[in-house]
This record gives structure tokens, sequence and C-alpha cells, in this order.
């Protein structure tokens, strides 16, 4: 898939901590604004992960189109680079059909692999690099370091010539791309962050104990409608207790539960706990974005009203 960027389409993006209330705000924007949303939950992708996830239930979607949710079996790799190809896909899905697009979900790797890219690895060649030791051993640094002046005079005034890993590396790269070390990270820092030129970035926050509380109560839901049962046949369906869908939160905590190794009242603590930890976790990594705007959750109508007068331009963001 060949996407252009920058892309310069408006880009509604909705962040914030589990359990806040994301999904519920996100259908009357997408109501109120003619958006389609791209789900940027790195759980939701899983078919059959449905109450540990918190998954929108078909009803609840009320006409709205929704993408990248049970698109993969749980026993499938997925990780930000699948999320990045497939959200550009639906982003120009949705564009092609003329409507908006609404990215909401708490997983912050997802958004900055999306906005900003992804860093590319640089290549390798270990036959060219056992050459270079080779000759480091033979001759001594200085001849490395030489040509290395040579090639990339930006890399060797960075580094030392007694850092022989960093000293090999360098010069790997350029024998084997032909363009130096320096030249690759320039590239990939003009990529980063020029994907996307009109988004608006809304996060939600709220008290943090009336966070936990909402938490608690998300909790106590799941297991009422059915968290055991769900775990009982993704496991008799096959999905072990390795896979990293299964080893995420709700899900492992019933698996030690069905393994006799927490009581049920013990998994049920852990997992409230392990899900307050988390949203931590969440806020940390939102907070280190200086392009995110919070607002509590509970004052909805200055969000409508800040998202609307961004749709229709009528105030500068």
């Amino acid at each position: 898939m060949a996407v252009r960027f920058p892309i310069d389409s408006p880009i509604l993006i909705l962040v914030g901590p589990t359990a806040i209330g994301k999904t519920d705000l996100s259908i009357e924007l997408a109501s109120r604004f003619h958006c389609e949303i791209i789900s940027m939950d790195s759980m939701q992708v899983y078919r059959y992960m449905d109450i540990g996830t918190a998954k929108i239930k078909e009803e609840e979607k009320k006409g709205i189109v929704h993408h990248l949710i049970d698109i993969v079996d749980p026993d499938v790799h997925y990780d930000a680079g699948c999320f990045t190809h497939d959200s550009l896909e639906a982003v120009q899905a949705i564009r092609g059909r003329g409507n908006n697009i609404l990215i909401t979900g708490g997983t912050g790797l997802y958004l900055k692999a999306l906005t900003d890219g992804l860093m590319r690895d640089i290549p390798s060649d270990e036959k060219i690099r056992e050459k270079l030791k080779k000759q480091l051993f033979k001759n001594g640094a200085d001849d490395l370091f030489d040509e290395l002046q040579q090639y990339d005079p930006t890399t060797a005034a960075r580094i030392h010539k007694n850092d022989h890993y960093r000293l090999v590396r360098a010069l790997e790269i350029f024998k084997l791309t032909g363009k130096s070390w320096a030249e690759h990270i320039d590239e990939q820092k003009f990529e980063k962050g020029k994907r996307f030129t009109n988004c608006l970035e809304i996060g939600l926050t709220c008290d943090r104990q009336n966070l936990y509380e909402r938490i608690d109560r998300r909790t106590i839901k799941m297991m009422e409608v059915g968290l055991e049962d769900e775990v009982s046949g993704l496991l008799a369906m096959g999905y072990h207790r390795n896979l990293k869908s299964m080893k995420s939160i709700g899900y492992r905590h019933m698996v030690n539960y069905f393994e006799g190794k927490w009581s049920r009242e013990e998994a049920f603590n852990l997992l409230a706990r392990d899900t307050r930890h988390y949203a931590k976790r969440q806020y940390t990594w939102f907070n280190k974005s200086d392009s995110i705007r919070w607002f509590d959750v509970s004052d909805r109508q200055t969000i409508l009203k800040t998202v609307s007068n961004w749709f229709h331009r009528q105030v500068p963001i």
C-alpha cells in the first residue's frame, strides 16, 4: 500500500486511560461529526476476546463504522507495525468515502507508531562485520577510524575511535548500503512527525479516585457477565496461556485462577489492582505528549464545542 505523506485530512484522536469513558464519548463524537472510528486498542483486535477487553457491543455502535476490531485470532502476532499498516489503510478508505476520521483507544505505542512512524532497522551483514573486526584486530582502530572519517565524518565526530562496536557498525552500514549511518538517522528523523498535519488530540482525565472506582466497577461487571466462561472457552479452543494475547490483563488472571494459583477472590482483586496500575502507565505515556489537550471526562460540552470549532475552523487550534 502506497500512502502519500503528509496527510492533511482532519483526524480527530481521542485517548485516555482504561475505563475513563472513551467508548461512550467516541460514539457521540462520531455521530455528530460524521466520523468512522479506528480502534487504537492492542487487545480489541482479537476475536473471541470481548469481555476482558471491554469491547464495544454491536448494538452500542449505533451504526457507526468501526475499524480494527475482531480482525485476528488470539494466536496471531499483532504489533505496532501491523496496527500502523492497517490503520493507514483504514484512513485511506475513510477519506475515499468522504467521512471524517476518529481514532480512539488507550494504546500509546500504537498512537506514536501511527503519527510518528516506526524507526526502521538499518541493515546489517555478518560477513562485512566479521571482516571489519579482523581488520580492527590486525591493524588497530586508527585505520578504521580514518576510513570512517572519510565516509561518514558526522558519525566519526560523535564517537571515540576506541568505541569499537560503533566504529565497526558505522563502517558496516556504509559498506552495505552506500549511505552513512548519519544519513540513515537523518532520513528517519525527517520522516518522523511528518505524517499528519491536521490532528486534534483530545485526552480524557478525571479525579484519580473516581477513575479507580470506575475500574473497580468495570472489573465487577466483567466477572458478572462471564469473564471466567470467556477465558475457559478460549483455553478449550486451544489458545494456551503462553500466547501474548492470553498474558494480558484479565486473561492471565483467570488462567491463574483455573490452575489453582489464586483463589477467585485473589484473581478479582489482582485484576482490579493491575488494571489500576495499567491506567497509571497509560497516563505516564500520554503525558509525554505536548500535543494532547486534556479535558475532564465530565466536561462533555466543552469537548464537543472544541471539536466542533476545530472541524469548522472557527478558532485556531
